[in-house]
C-alpha cells in the first residue's frame, strides 16, 4: 500500500503512519536500554535511561528542572522572536530594492562568516556578561538565516507578479508585503525553522558562560561534577525544545498553505 493510500485509510493505519518516522528513534532507545542493562556499556560512559529519568524526577521535585526550562525557553523565544522579525524586515528591504541590498547584504555576509564562538567574546567586551549578551547572541544567530531565506525567496518571485501589482496601483509597501513577501513565504518558513533549530544550539554556548539559571547552567555544573545522567538529560531537553518549536512552525506552515497541493512523497 502506498503512503497516499494509507493517509485515507482507517484510523489505526493513519496513526501508524504518523508514528513511523519515530521508529528509528525507538530502535535507538531500545539499544540504549539493552546495552546499559546488560552491562555491555559502562554506566560511567553512558548512564541508563532509568538513571536519566530518576535525575529528572529529583530535579523536578527540587523545582530546579522547571525553573531552568522556563528560563531557557524565555531566553530562546525572546531572542528568536526579535531575530526572526529583524531577519524578515532586512530581507524584505534588501530583496525589494537594489540600494538596500548594497547597504545591507555585505555587512550581514560578514556577520554570517564570524563563528559564534568568536562573536561571544566581542559581545562580552561591548555589553558585559549578562542576560543581554545571551539574548543578543540568539538574535544574531536567528536573524541571519531568516534574512537569507527571505531575500532569496523575494528574488525568486516572478517579476510578472510585481508588474501586475504596479498595474493595479499598489504602492511600494503593498508590493513588498502583499506580493513579494507572500510569494517568498515558503522560503521564509524554511528560514524560521532553521533559525529556531539553531536557537537552542546557540543557547548551549551562551548559557555555559557565567549563567546562574537555565538548562545550560545545569549542563555546565553536571559536566564539572561528572554527572553523566544530568548531562544527557540536558541534551534531551534541548533536543525536545528544538522538536517542539519545529513542529509548531510546521503546523503553522501547513495552515498557511493549506490550499497548496505540494508533493508529500510517494
Amino acid at each position: 500500500m502506498s503512503v497516499t493510500a494509507a493517509r485515507s485509510g482507517p484510523p489505526w493505519l493513519r496513526l501508524g503512519l504518523r508514528l513511523a518516522p519515530w521508529s528509528s528513534v525507538l530502535v535507538i532507545i531500545v539499544l540504549w536500554v539493552v546495552s546499559t542493562a546488560t552491562g555491555s556499556v559502562s554506566a560511567q560512559f553512558l548512564p541508563s535511561p532509568a538513571a536519566v529519568v530518576d535525575s529528572a524526577a529529583e530535579l523536578a521535585r527540587a523545582g530546579q528542572l522547571w525553573s531552568s526550562v522556563s528560563v531557557t525557553v524565555t531566553r530562546g523565544l525572546l531572542g528568536a522572536g526579535v531575530g526572526i522579525a529583524a531577519g524578515i524586515l532586512l530581507g524584505v528591504l534588501a530583496g525589494f530594492t537594489r540600494w538596500a541590498e548594497f547597504v545591507l547584504d555585505k555587512p550581514i555576509q560578514i556577520v554570517r562568516a564570524v563563528p559564534f564562538t568568536a562573536m561571544l567574546p566581542l559581545l562580552i567586551l561591548w555589553i558585559g556578561i549578562g542576560e543581554e549578551t545571551k539574548v543578543l547572541l540568539v538574535v544574531l544567530a536567528t536573524a541571519i538565516p531568516v534574512y537569507f531565506n527571505t531575500f532569496g525567496g523575494i528574488r525568486n518571485v516572478d517579476r510578472k507578479l510585481v508588474e501586475a501589482g504596479k498595474v493595479y496601483g499598489l504602492n511600494a509597501y503593498q508590493l513588498a508585503t502583499r506580493v513579494l513577501l507572500r510569494g517568498a513565504l515558503p522560503s521564509v518558513f524554511i528560514g524560521i525553522r532553521y533559525a529556531l533549530g539553531i536557537t537552542w544550539a546557540v543557547l548551549v554556548l551562551a548559557e555555559s558562560l557565567n549563567a546562574v539559571s537555565g538548562i545550560g547552567f545545569l549542563l555546565t555544573n553536571a559536566r564539572q561534577y561528572g554527572q553523566g545522567d544530568v548531562v544527557i538529560l540536558c541534551v534531551v531537553l534541548y533536543a525536545g525544545l528544538g522538536l517542539v518549536t519545529d513542529a509548531l512552525v510546521a503546523l503553522l506552515e501547513r495552515r498557511v498553505f493549506r490550499w497548496r497541493q505540494a508533493h508529500r512523497g510517494v
